[in-house]
């Protein structure tokens, strides 16, 4: 369990990595999108292959049920935090400080599932799936970025939002360690809801938040870095077979 969380906990701590760069400098919106766009290839290519091609065969069709169940409530979270002024939370460009809060609340919503899976790959006899840990890593530092303008502008201190981003980092050890536990030593039909639920609810983050602002701001050229993200998974993580 401590293993999984100190993985969690990396990738968590580029949200503390990413708030600190917003704090020290103003960065171009296209380079933080492309660095958006390159994450959610990773992640696409960390969901496919280190998530549900690992379960799918042992689980079957309770793997792409649970896929659907976590879509859904991810969608519903989503949604809520929409209507509360965060329906761009990942975009490049700096938030809007009335949003800043509940964009850091988004980031917490879109870390745990994310975490999740990280302690669920640890159970693999090759241990945690690095191409995912990556994953995480990247997608989460332009999140912090644009949040971490939006309440420097709403006067809070330095200090504060770098210390939001700590909290925020511990939640995803907590809740990498308890992906671990949860899978370990558990039926495969088992492991392979708790994956699934996870991969459903990583692929809808990325369809609804990271591709659209990375596309908004980075262009169409984002394809490409899209694709390179994913092919770069791949190479890192290796194809089950």
């Amino acid at each position: 369990m401590i293993e999984s969380a100190l993985w969690g906990l990396v990738g968590g701590a580029s949200l503390v990595l990413g708030g600190v760069l917003a704090l020290l400098r103003t960065w171009s919106p296209r380079a933080i999108a492309l660095v958006m766009a390159f994450g959610s290839g990773v992640l696409i290519s960390a969901v496919s292959f280190e998530l549900v091609a690992e379960a799918w065969p042992a689980a079957g069709v309770v793997t792409g049920v649970a896929m659907a169940v976590g879509a859904l409530v991810f969608f519903g979270f989503d949604v809520v935090l929409s209507r509360r002024g965060a329906p761009r939370r990942r975009r490049a460009t700096a938030a809007p400080a009335a949003a800043a809060m509940v964009i850091v609340a988004g980031a917490a919503l879109d870390g745990i599932p994310e975490s999740m899976a990280i302690g669920s790959t640890l159970t693999d006899a090759g241990g945690v799936s690095i191409a995912f840990v990556l994953a995480v890593f990247l997608s989460n530092i332009p999140e912090s970025m644009s949040s971490s303008a939006g309440l420097r502008r709403s006067g809070r201190s330095a200090r504060r939002i770098v210390g939001l981003w700590v909290i925020i980092a511990v939640v995803s050890a907590v809740a990498a360690g308890l992906g671990y536990l949860i899978v370990a030593g558990a039926p495969p039909e088992f492991v392979g809801a708790i994956r699934g639920f996870a991969a459903g609810a990583v692929l809808t983050m990325v369809a609804s938040t990271m591709l659209p602002e990375a596309h908004d701001e980075g262009g169409p050229v984002t394809a490409l870095v899209t694709t390179a993200g994913f092919i770069v998974a791949v190479a890192i993580g290796g194809v089950p077979g």
